[in-house]
C-alpha cells in the first residue's frame, strides 16, 4: 500500500481549470503527457533577454574574450543541466514536487530551510529578474514607461500561475515554436553582424573573470534544479525517468547555452550595461527593424514563460514548509506574496539591474550548490531505493541541514566574490581566500557542493543504511 498522500479533486488534462490540491502526490488517473514535452517546458523559459544578458556579462562586465566566454557558458550550463537530468527522473516516479522529495535527505523539519530559500528565490527573486527584462522589452516595444510595463507583465504572469499546472505547461508549449524561430533568426544575425568582433581579445581577467562567469551561468541553469520534479510529476508513472531527465536537461542546456553565446557576441558588438540605458534596444539595434519588434515580443513572452514556472514552484515550496491551506488560498497567497513582493523587488532593481543580476545569479549558486550536494549524496547512498515512505512521514534526518548549513556558511565565508553598488559607490564583498588570492574568482558553489556532499555522506551513511 502506498505511503504517499494523494491529491483530491478532478483535474486531468483540462487547461482552463483551476488546479486542485497542493503538494500531494498526483493520482494515476490525472497523469498525462509524454517525456519529450519537458524539452519545451525547459526551453521556452530560457528564450528571453535575461538569458542573453548572462552571456553578455562575460564580455562587458568580466572582461573575457568571446571564446573564453563561450567555454565558461558551456561548462556552467552543463553542470546545471546535469542536476536537472538527475532530479527530473524522480517526478514521474513519486508524483510530488521537488522540495517534497528533498525530505528524504533533510527530514520534514530540516527541509524547511531549502524550502524557504526556494520559495523566496523562485517566487520573489527570479520573478523580479525576469519581470525586469520583460518590462524593458515591453517598454521598448510600446513606449510605455518601465514601471507601468512591469505592472502589466506581473499581472499576466500571476494569473497564469494562479490557474495552475496545465495552463503553465500549455503556455510553454504554444509559445515554444514562436520563441525558437524568432531567437534562432536573431541569433544567426547577431553572430554574423558586421558590428560583432568574435576574435576580440578580452581584458585579461582570467581565471578570475572566467570562474565568476562559470558561477553566474551555473546559477542561472541550476536555478531551475529545485523545480525539476514539479513539472514532471504529472507524467504517467510508467514514463521513463531517464527520458524525462534527458528532455529536461537538454531543454535547459541547449536553450541557455545558445542564447548566452549570442549574448556574448552582442557584448562584442557594443551591448551596454543596464545603467547606460535599455540594453534590449542595444540588442534589437543589431537586427532589422521588423525582426527587432518580433524579438521584443519574444522577450516579453519568454519572461512570462519563465515566471509562471517561478510563481508556481514558489508556491509549491511555500506549501512544503508545512502550511495546510486549500488550493484556492494557495493561489491567492501566490498572487499576493510573490506577485506584490516580486513587483516591488523588480521595481527597486530597475535602477541598477546589471550589478544586481550578476550578484543574484551568484547568490543562487551559493545555496543550490550545497543543497544539490546533500541531495546527490543521499541518492548515492540509497543506490536507487525508493524513498516513497519518507516523503510525508514525521521523520527527521539531521545530517541534511547540518551538512547544508556548514557547507553554505564556510563556502560563502571563504570564497564569495561580489561587488555591490553603482557608479562611484562600489563596495566589495570578498571571502577570506579571495582576499588572499583574487584570481580564484568565485568558486563558492563548487566548494559548497563538495563540502556538503562529503559531510552528508559521512554523517548520514549509517542512518540511511538502516532505513534500507
Amino acid at each position: 500500500m502506498s505511503k504517499l498522500e494523494y491529491r483530491e479533486g478532478e483535474y486531468g488534462d483540462k487547461v482552463i481549470a483551476v488546479e486542485p490540491g497542493g503538494i500531494e502526490a498526483i493520482p494515476e488517473k490525472d497523469r498525462h503527457g509524454k517525456a519529450w514535452q519537458l524539452f519545451a517546458t525547459w526551453t521556452s523559459p530560457n528564450l528571453e533577454f535575461a538569458t542573453i544578458y548572462v552571456g553578455a556579462l562575460g564580455v562587458i562586465a568580466f572582461g573575457l574574450s568571446f571564446s573564453q566566454a563561450v567555454l565558461a557558458i558551456i561548462i556552467g550550463n552543463a553542470l546545471g543541466a546535469a542536476g536537472q537530468y538527475v532530479l527530473t527522473k524522480d517526478g514521474p516516479k513519486y508524483g510530488v514536487p521537488q522540495m517534497v522529495i528533498g525530505r528524504a535527505a533533510f527530514g520534514k523539519l530540516g527541509n524547511i530551510i531549502p524550502s524557504v530559500l526556494n520559495a523566496g528565490a523562485a517566487g520573489i527573486g527570479w520573478f523580479a529578474v525576469n519581470s525586469v527584462s520583460g518590462a524593458f522589452a515591453l517598454s521598448d516595444l510600446t513606449k510605455i514607461k518601465p514601471v507601468p510595463s512591469l505592472a502589466i507583465v506581473v499581472v499576466v504572469q500571476v494569473i497564469i500561475a494562479f490557474i495552475g499546472h496545465n495552463l503553465v505547461q500549455a503556455v510553454e508549449k504554444y509559445l515554444f515554436p514562436f520563441l525558437v524561430v524568432v531567437f534562432t533568426i536573431a541569433g544567426i544575425i547577431a553572430l554574423t553582424n558586421s558590428k560583432t568582433h568574435l576574435s576580440m581579445a578580452g581584458a585579461g581577467h582570467v581565471p578570475g573573470g572566467f570562474l565568476i562567469l562559470v558561477g553566474a551561468v551555473y546559477g542561472y541553469a541550476a536555478g531551475w534544479n529545485p523545480f525539476s520534479a514539479d513539472f514532471a510529476r504529472y507524467l504517467p508513472a510508467s514514463t521513463s525517468g531517464k527520458k524525462a531527465g534527458q528532455a529536461a536537461g537538454l531543454g535547459i542546456f541547449v536553450s541557455a547555452t545558445l542564447l548566452q553565446i549570442v549574448g556574448a557576441a552582442a557584448g562584442t558588438a557594443g551591448l551596454h550595461l543596464f545603467d547606460t540605458g535599455n540594453p534590449t534596444s542595444d540588442f534589437t539595434g543589431l537586427l532589422p527593424n521588423w525582426l527587432g519588434k518580433l524579438v521584443l515580443i519574444g522577450i516579453v513572452g519568454g519572461s512570462i514563460c519563465a515566471n509562471v514556472l517561478n510563481v508556481y514552484s514558489g508556491s509549491m515550496s511555500f506549501l512544503t514548509i508545512g502550511f495546510k491551506v486549500g488550493s484556492h488560498l494557495r493561489r491567492a497567497l501566490s498572487a499576493i506574496i510573490f506577485g506584490i513582493l516580486g513587483f516591488l523587488l523588480a521595481k527597486a532593481a530597475i535602477g541598477n539591474p546589471a550589478n544586481n543580476y550578476e550578484n543574484f545569479l551568484l547568490i543562487m549558486s551559493y545555496w543550490i550548490g550545497p543543497w544539490l550536494g546533500v541531495i546527490l549524496a543521499d541518492k548515492m547512498i540509497r543506490k536507487g531505493k525508493s524513498v516513497e515512505g519518507l516523503l510525508f512521514a514525521s521523520r527527521e534526518n539531521i545530517a541534511g541541514p547540518i551538512a547544508f548549513v556548514i557547507a553554505t556558511a564556510f563556502s560563502i565565508w571563504g570564497f564569495v566574490n561580489q561587488t555591490w553598488g553603482h557608479g562611484k559607490s562600489f563596495k566589495f564583498v570578498l571571502g577570506y581566500f579571495v582576499k588572499k588570492s583574487p584570481n580564484i574568482g568565485d568558486i563558492t558553489f563548487l566548494v559548497g557542493f563538495v563540502l556538503a556532499f562529503a559531510i552528508y555522506y559521512l554523517l548520514a551513511h549509517s542512518k540511511i543504511e538502516a532505513e534500507k
